[in-house]
């Protein structure tokens, strides 16, 4: 049971099992298959989003314009997709994605060139971005009857029980998984926000380890622009509004440092499926948008202690050790 508790992604996929239990009592199809496959979709690009939000938090980073990217690039791409027809849905996606890169990279090299604070850079550019799909669009819509069959349907497609959108984002999930655990980049990156000093040290470019990390991020809100205003058949300028503050709570509750460094694929998934399960409970039970939006700012919170203390416990079980080997190599 100790290991349990010390363990933050078994215990908070224990609390996402208690919580869908509980509000199963109160909604008797809340536990089915087919509403937790929903749930899951529901979630999917919010698990998108935080995990590039991950990977831009492990270099003891932050990026603040990941909703206002999707926004823009999920404009861009319907009015292209309403304009002009005829173009292939494959290049309309690499677009997103590439559009997206791009956005990253400004913020990327506004932080590792310039040496700007990241928050103070994305929090521009978070105003900057939407401004810009306000541009692009001049504040009008993209409807439904304006895109192609095509660019709406390819998310919504069933493939072995569950939406294309679904296996997007369990693709992005073993992409970054592989990307932060087995390449030389999810080295730097850790090694960035978790010891800089000694990142330097080792040879690491922490600078650029951070643009790239801004990059992926950006690719990743690329992508989930397109995914959006796909599934949900509209685009407009305030699409996604608040996501880049759900991104950092996923992240959050999943056991991401914001002080960099430390982190899970797994914990911070778990994290955007706790999310994502509120979400979907509280007005299933009655529970107004105002109380929904209390409870989650509360649950916010409560990770960010929580990691405090697991940080700070860690600290001083490292100082401890080192302590005792220091005075055992001295009596020695």
């Amino acid at each position: 049971m100790q290991r349990l508790l010390k363990n933050r992604e078994l215990l908070l996929g224990l609390i996402i099992i208690v919580m869908i239990a509980g509000f199963s009592t109160r909604a008797s199809n809340f536990a089915t298959p087919g509403n937790l496959a929903n749930i899951f979709n529901d979630t999917s690009i919010l698990i998108i989003l935080a995990l590039g939000q991950m990977t831009v938090i492990l270099t003891k980073s932050i990026d603040l314009s990941v909703a206002a990217n999707l926004a823009f690039t999920g404009m861009a791409v319907a009015m292209l997709d309403a304009a002009y027809p005829g173009l292939p849905l494959a290049l309309l996606i690499v677009l997103a994605v590439v559009i997206g890169a791009a956005l990253g990279a400004i913020n990327g090299f506004l932080v590792w060139l310039l040496q700007i604070p990241p928050i103070v850079v994305t929090l521009g550019t978070l105003t900057i971005y939407r401004g810009m799909a306000f541009v692009l669009s001049g504040g009008s819509w993209v409807n439904a009857h304006q895109m192609t069959p095509d660019f709406l349907n390819l998310p919504r497609l069933v493939v072995l029980g569950l939406p294309i959108l679904s296996w997007v984002s369990i693709a992005i999930v073993f992409l970054i998984w592989f990307v932060l655990t087995r390449t030389p980049f999810g080295r730097s990156t850790y090694a960035a926000g978790g010891n800089p000093t000694a990142a330097v040290y080792a040879g690491i470019d922490i600078g650029r380890a951070r643009f790239l990390a801004f990059v992926v991020s950006g690719a990743l809100a690329g992508l989930a622009g397109y995914l959006w205003v796909s599934r949900y058949a509209v685009a407009y300028v305030d699409i996604a509004a608040g996501f880049e503050l759900d991104s950092v709570a996923a992240n959050v509750i999943g056991g991401v440092s914001i002080a960099g460094g430390i982190g899970t694929v797994v914990g911070t998934v778990l994290g955007a499926l706790f999310l994502g399960v509120i979400k979907n409970a509280l007005p299933v039970i009655g529970i107004s948008p105002f109380a929904q939006m209390a409870i989650s700012g509360i649950v916010i919170v409560l990770a960010v202690v929580f990691n405090a203390r697991a940080e700070r416990k860690k600290g001083r079980i490292i100082l401890r050790d080192r302590a005792a080997k220091d005075t055992h190599e001295v009596t020695a």
